[in-house]
């Protein structure tokens, strides 16, 4: 399991990436224009909310279970989770969660 959590996070890293900077390269480096574009329509803001929400719930579990189980190394899925997404965060921090020494129970 844990190469298939390895995989999904390069593919939940790369795959969004090549949109970002798309976007980027047709609209330069503007964040808060791409986020205008996030919230272009209620469909769209209400995925941006979904997510935001997914993120925070990932990033409070990951906490707690940082504090219980000592394994500091899971927190890198905090930035990755806010920097590049939900996509690449979660099945990074269930891969660590599931490694040799990571204590997971996957």
């Amino acid at each position: 399991m844990r190469w298939i959590f390895l995989a999904l996070a390069v593919w939940g890293t790369i795959h969004p990436m090549a949109y970002f900077l798309q976007w980027f390269g047709e609209n330069g480096y503007d964040l808060m224009g791409m986020v205008g574009a996030w919230h272009a329509n209620a469909a769209s803001s209400g995925l941006v909310w979904d997510l935001t929400i997914a993120a925070i719930a990932l990033t409070v579990w990951i906490a707690a279970e940082v504090v219980k189980r000592r394994m500091w190394l899971g927190l890198i899925a905090i930035p990755a989770t806010f920097c590049i997404g939900v996509s690449c965060g979660l099945p990074l921090y269930l891969y660590l969660r599931a490694r040799p020494g990571g204590q997971g129970g996957i």
